[in-house]
C-alpha cells in the first residue's frame, strides 16, 4: 500500500510527474513557478530538468522528446509571457498529435481578474490548441487533474494538455497518494459491417494502395502494414507524418507523396483503383485539387478520430476506432491476391522517377545540390540517428532524400509548419533517443531560435547542425519565380550573419561547405564530434524542391523540372 503524505501542491507537482513515468522536463522558471522549481530541486536526483534559451525552445524540446520515444514530453513555463512563449510550440504539437503536457503558473487566485503583474488567461487563449486545458483551483484535485491531463494527451488521437496553477495552489498543503501509470483510456472497436464492406472492396481492387500517415506512424503499425501490402499485392505511400514508419528499403514502400512526394508514389496514388488510408487526414498538401484527387479510385479511411472521417476527401468506408486491433482484423480478413499488372505500371513510375532525378542532377552539373548533400548524410549516418527540420525548402528535401529503416527517426513540424522548430525538437529528440542527431535546417528557419545554441552547447548535445544556407527565404522564394513573375518580395534576407562564427561564439564547433567534397569531410568530423557542430552549407539560391504540385493543381499539372517553368 502507498503512503499517504502530506505535501505541497508543488511538491504534489512533482511527485505525480515522477508517479507518471517522467524522467525530463523543460522549462524556464520564473516568479509565479518559482515554488514548483524549489520542489523540483528537492527531487533533482529524479527528475532531470532542462533549462533551453526560450519558453518556445523548451516547448519544441517537449515536442520533439516525444516523437522520438512515444511518451509524454512536459514542458514547465511561468504565467504571462512564459505561457504565451509556449502558444507555437503548442500548436505545432497539436496539429501533429503529439502528447504533451504543459504545465504554467499563475499568479494567485485571488488576484486573477485584476490585470495583475504577468497575469494572462492562458487557458483561454489555449483552448483551440489544446486536447484539454485546467485552471486549479483545489490542491485537493490537483493530482487527479495531472493524472488525467495525462490520460488525455495520450489516448485516441494524441495530443497536448495545458495545467495552469495559482500561486497560492501551488503553497496550499493537503494528502497525497502515490498512485500508477495512468493507461490511455480504451478505444473502441471498430464496426464489423464497415470491416466487411472494406473487405469487398479491397477483393474487388487490381491496384491498392495503402496510404499511412502519423496515426499509423504514432500506433506503431509498421508491421502490420507491410503484412496488408504483402497480402494485397500492394504498395505504399506516406504523408509526410508518415515519413520513418516504414523503412525505405522495403520493396513496396515509395516513399511520401503529394505536393512534393517522390514521383512514383504520387502516381502510383493517382492511378490506384483503391486507397486504403490509415491515420492520415488526407490534407490538402497531399490531395492537392480535392475535386481531382484519385477520381478512379475507391477509398477506406481508417481513424482514430470520427472527426477525421469525410473531412476533407469523402470516403467509401470509414471505420473508426483503435487503428492497431481494426487493422489487425483487417488484415485477418483479407484475402491474398496477385495484381502483376500493378507491380509493372509502378515499376515503370519508380523508372521515370529515376530518370527524372538524373536528368535534374545532370542539369546541375558540378554545382553542389541537395540531392548529393543527402546521399552523404545518408552514406554516413547510422539507423539510429534522428534526423530534425525546421521548415522550408530543406524540409520537403529531407523527406525526399533521407533513407529511414526505423520508426520514430524522423521529428518535424507538418501540420502548422513552424519555422523555428528545429533546434529545440533536435535538443528534446537527441536526449531522449540518446542517439546522434541530425538537424537539417535553412538559414530563414535557423534565424528564428537559433538562441537554443546555447541550450545544445551548455548541454553538450551531440547534434549535428547541416545549414542549408542559400541567402534567401527558399520555399517562398520558389513559389515567386513560379507564380508570381520572379517578383523577390522580401525574400532576399542580404543578412551578414557569419554562421560559423555565431556557433562558435556560442562554443560549438563549425566549419563551411562551399562543394561536396567539404560537406563530406565536415560532415564525417562532425558524427564523431562529442557535441554541437555546425555545417554552414552553401546551397544556390534558384534549387528547387521537385516535383511539385501548383497551387489548386492536381497530378495532371505535376512539375518535374526546371524547364517547366510557368
Amino acid at each position: 500500500m502507498q503512503e499517504t503524505k502530506k505535501l505541497t501542491g508543488s511538491q504534489i507537482v512533482i511527485e505525480t510527474l515522477i508517479e507518471q513515468g517522467v524522467t525530463d522536463v523543460f522549462g524556464y522558471p520564473g516568479g509565479q513557478v518559482l515554488n514548483i522549481y524549489d520542489a523540483l530541486y528537492e527531487a533533482s536526483d529524479r527528475l532531470n530538468h532542462i533549462i533551453t534559451a526560450h519558453e518556445q525552445g523548451a516547448a519544441h524540446a517537449a515536442d520533439g522528446y516525444s516523437r522520438a520515444t512515444g511518451k509524454v514530453g512536459v514542458v514547465i513555463a511561468t504565467s504571462g509571457p512564459g505561457a504565451t512563449n509556449l502558444v507555437t510550440g503548442i500548436a505545432t504539437a497539436m496539429l501533429d498529435s503529439v502528447p504533451m503536457v504543459a504545465i504554467t503558473g499563475n499568479v494567485p487566485t485571488s488576484l486573477i481578474g485584476r490585470d495583475s503583474f504577468q497575469e494572462i488567461n492562458i487557458t483561454g487563449v489555449t483552448m483551440p490548441i489544446t486536447k484539454h486545458n485546467y485552471f486549479v483551483t483545489n490542491v485537493n484535485e490537483l493530482a487527479d487533474i495531472i493524472r488525467e491531463a495525462f490520460q488525455i494527451a495520450k489516448s485516441d488521437r494524441p495530443g497536448p494538455v495545458l495545467i495552469d496553477i495559482p500561486k497560492d495552489v501551488q503553497v496550499a498543503m493537503c494528502d497525497f497518494t502515490p498512485q500508477g501509470v495512468v493507461s490511455p483510456f480504451p478505444q473502441e472497436d471498430m464496426d464489423e459491417a464497415a470491416l466487411e464492406e472494406a473487405v469487398a472492396l479491397i477483393r474487388e481492387s487490381k491496384r491498392p494502395y495503402l496510404y499511412i500517415g502519423g496515426g499509423a506512424a504514432g500506433a506503431g503499425l509498421t508491421r502490420d502494414v507491410m503484412a496488408l501490402a504483402e497480402k494485397l499485392d500492394g504498395y505504399i505511400g506516406s504523408s509526410f507524418m508518415g515519413i520513418s514508419a516504414i523503412p525505405n528499403s522495403y520493396e513496396r514502400y515509395l516513399g511520401m507523396q503529394g505536393m512534393h512526394g517522390r514521383y512514383a508514389s504520387s502516381m502510383a496514388q493517382k492511378e490506384a483503383d483503391l486507397i486504403i488510408g490509415i491515420g492520415v487526414r488526407f490534407s490538402d498538401r497531399a490531395t492537392g485539387n480535392v475535386s481531382k484527387y484519385a477520381r478512379g479510385a475507391k477509398k477506406i479511411q481508417l481513424d482514430a478520430d470520427l472527426a477525421e472521417i469525410n473531412k476533407n476527401v469523402v470516403v467509401d468506408v470509414g471505420l473508426v476506432g483503435d487503428l492497431a486491433a481494426g487493422l489487425a482484423r483487417l488484415l485477418e480478413k483479407c484475402e491474398t491476391k496477385q495484381n502483376p499488372e500493378w507491380k509493372a505500371m509502378v515499376e515503370g513510375f519508380r523508372a521515370d522517377q529515376k530518370q527524372i532525378e538524373q536528368t535534374n542532377e545532370s542539369a546541375a552539373g558540378d554545382i553542389m545540390t541537395p540531392k548529393k548533400v543527402f546521399d552523404v548524410i545518408n552514406a554516413l549516418k547510422d539507423q539510429d540517428t534522428v534526423i530534425a527540420t525546421d521548415v522550408g525548402q530543406h524540409q520537403m528535401w529531407t523527406a525526399q532524400y533521407t533513407t529511414f529503416e526505423k520508426p520514430r527517426k524522423f521529428v518535424s513540424s507538418g501540420g502548422l509548419g513552424t519555422m523555428g522548430y528545429g533546434l529545440g525538437a533536435a535538443i528534446g529528440a537527441q536526449m531522449a533517443s540518446g542517439c546522434r542527431t541530425v538537424l537539417i535546417t535553412g538559414d530563414g528557419s535557423f534565424g528564428m531560435n537559433l538562441n537554443e545554441m546555447a541550450t545544445a552547447v551548455t548541454y553538450n548535445t551531440p547534434i549535428t547542425i547541416v545549414l542549408m544556407n542559400n541567402g534567401v527565404l527558399g520555399m517562398v522564394r520558389q513559389w515567386q519565380t513560379l507564380f508570381f513573375g520572379k517578383r523577390y518580395s522580401s525574400t532576399i534576407l542580404e543578412r551578414k550573419t557569419d554562421f560559423v562564427k555565431l556557433a562558435e561564439a556560442f562554443g560549438a564547433k563549425a566549419a563551411r561547405a562551399t562543394n561536396i567534397d567539404e560537406f563530406r569531410t565536415a560532415f564525417a568530423e562532425a558524427m564523431q564530434h562529442d557535441g554541437p557542430y555546425l555545417i554552414d552549407t552553401l546551397i544556390d539560391q534558384d534549387e528547387f524542391v521537385l516535383p511539385m504540385l501548383p497551387p489548386g493543381g492536381s497530378m495532371d499539372d505535376i512539375i518535374t523540372t526546371k524547364a517547366q517553368e510557368v
